[in-house]
């Protein structure tokens, strides 16, 4: 239980109110006894506030005490979608507590129809038991002795049976949550492969990765995180694959977030967990396909999903995870390594291609034979730092304003972006054609980068270089470039390097993240996972396969 105290603050409120009150009696309205009450209640929790105002976070025998706590808690009577429908069945007074938006009604019509048939001989001895055992036709039912579960399990879609004289409640599961239909993820798209990704509820997710791994040491753990909201978080890991102390770690540290609520879901658990700051480069992987989930899962990572979300976080992952797509795998060995270059060639152009050729500019002589033509034959009326930042900051607007735009209009938006911006600003003098050019082409490594969180970290990576080679040319880009690799050097994904296999070094996992293996050669899972079972295949398998 939890009060306000006495503050002067406090005080002048509570005189408001009771002011508020006698203007009520005045206008010929009955004063609300328990509104001081409502007025000084500061409970952070569904237990705390039970215990409030019933004084024990137990199940009253009395349908009318049960009503008149869960009007307070929960505002039955105030909100419209909860239900609190009184019935008689075989002689004994029963409640079925629900919100309707998340009740399946072909459910509880077969359980009600069942329940009205019953008389009071049926139930004479023990109406609870008779209930819960024998009259109610549902898979899922469980009782509980706490008001405080019925309540927080029917604000998750199930339902609630109150019966008069009993200090328990039978919980149905009679979920039916509004759903999309699984669909391809905007971001992961690929060639050849499956269509379906995530969608916004947590069993659907779960059926999905299920459905690709029949293992039956695939382990989901169910938590939930907020005070308020309730969100239920599944934990997710191949149990004699993963290794158990970082699942320990990744579990409690999610048992001990202590937060009123993650409503943005995924992220705001990311930012719980992981507690970087200021770090730019995400600490985990995200991603919308089943498959690439079921993948990483084989590979002995933790996977976390979150109600409500279309994406699941991977923990731990590397920077050369978040630079795999998944169109490199539903190539050949050959064709899949030919994608996987030139997609690290656009991400390196996208950090290091525009302070680069600002270095050469400023200081020619540093410029090798072969690229002499480097270089701006026009001078522009802007200085040439001045003119990225502006082109810089101006392909951002371009990007959000291409999230806000409605599809119809996204081809008149391009439009006016490349003629009356790029072509004009040009033609005027404002601009140099080697800027826009190479500018043009770092934010298409950016955006080829498979990753969203990476391709932005790498894009404020190089805003900063490029001040810094301005301001203080080759010490700059010299200082700056190695404070990048200190940076993903010393980057810890749940206690795991950020660059491996490169740093510490690992000649063969740095040879299968330049080319991509094939499935017989894979014979190992990476190290870096510190998996328990590290063998995919027996050598003797492989041996028989390659014959």
């Amino acid at each position: 239980m939890m009060e306000a105290g006495d503050t002067p603050e406090e005080d002048e409120a509570n005189r408001g109110t009771e002011t508020l009150q006698g203007k009520g009696e005045r206008n010929g309205k009955p004063k609300d006894p328990k509104q001081k009450k409502r007025d000084k209640e500061l409970s952070n929790s569904v237990e705390e506030s039970i215990e409030y105002w019933h004084g024990e976070d137990k199940v009253p025998e009395s349908l009318n005490q049960t009503k008149e706590v869960l009007t307070e808690v929960m505002g039955l009577g105030a909100s419209f979608d909860v239900v609190f429908r009184e019935m008689t069945f075989g002689g004994t007074k029963a409640a079925l507590l629900f919100i309707s938006g998340f009740a399946k009604d072909v459910i509880l019509d077969e359980i009600l129809k069942r329940l009205t048939y019953l008389t009071p001989e049926d139930i004479s001895s023990d109406a609870f038991a008779a209930f819960m055992i024998n009259y109610i036709p549902h898979i899922q039912v469980e009782k509980s002795e706490k008001l405080s579960d019925a309540v927080i399990k029917t604000m998750s879609g199930m339902s609630a049976l109150f019966v008069e004289g009993e200090a328990q409640v039978i919980i149905m599961d009679t979920r039916s949550y509004p759903v999309r239909g699984p669909e391809e993820p905007s971001i992961e798209r690929v060639v050849r492969g499956a269509r379906d990704g995530f969608t916004e509820t947590l069993l659907s997710n779960i059926a999905l990765v299920r459905r690709r791994l029949r293992d039956p040491g695939l382990k989901f753990e169910l938590h939930q995180v907020g005070r308020r909201t309730k969100t239920d978080v599944s934990i997710a890991y191949i149990d004699d694959i993963a290794d158990k102390t970082q699942v320990k770690a990744v579990t409690e540290k999610i048992k001990s977030v202590n937060i009123e609520g993650i409503p943005l879901a995924d992220k705001q658990l990311e930012e719980a967990i992981i507690g970087e700051k200021w770090n730019p480069y995400p600490m985990v992987r995200y991603s919308e396909r089943p498959d690439i989930v079921a993948s990483h899962l084989l590979e002995g990572r933790v996977v976390v999903f979150v109600d409500t979300s279309p994406s699941v976080m991977v923990i731990p992952t590397t920077f050369f995870d978040l630079c795999q797509h998944a169109e490199e795998n539903r190539q050949t060995p050959l064709m899949g390594s030919y994608l996987r270059w030139v997609r690290f060639a656009g991400i390196f152009a996208s950090i290091f291609l525009l302070p680069l050729w600002m270095l050469f500019v400023i200081h020619p002589e540093l410029k090798p034979a072969p690229l002499m033509f480097i270089g701006p034959h026009e001078t522009a009326k802007i200085p040439l730092l001045t003119q990225f930042l502006i082109i810089e900051f101006g392909v951002d607007l371009l990007r959000m304003a291409a999230v806000h735009t409605p599809s119809p209009l996204g081809s008149a938006m391009g439009l006016i972006a490349a003629i009356l911006i790029g072509d004009i600003a040009v033609q005027t003098g404002l601009f140099v054609n080697e800027v826009v050019l190479y500018m043009a082409v770092a934010t298409i490594g950016m955006f080829a980068t498979p990753s969203y969180e990476l391709g932005l970290a790498n894009r404020v990576v190089r805003l900063l270089l490029l001040l810094a080679t301005g301001l203080f040319h080759v010490a700059g880009f010299v200082i700056g470039s190695t404070l990048l690799i200190v940076l993903l050097t010393v980057n810890r994904s749940y206690n795991s390097s950020y660059l491996w296999p490169f740093i510490p070094f690992n000649a063969k996992a740095m040879g299968a993240i330049l080319f991509r293996q094939s499935v017989i050669s894979s014979k190992t899972r990476p190290s870096f996972n510190k998996t328990r079972d590290n063998t995919r295949m027996s050598p003797a398998t492989g041996k028989k396969d390659k014959s």
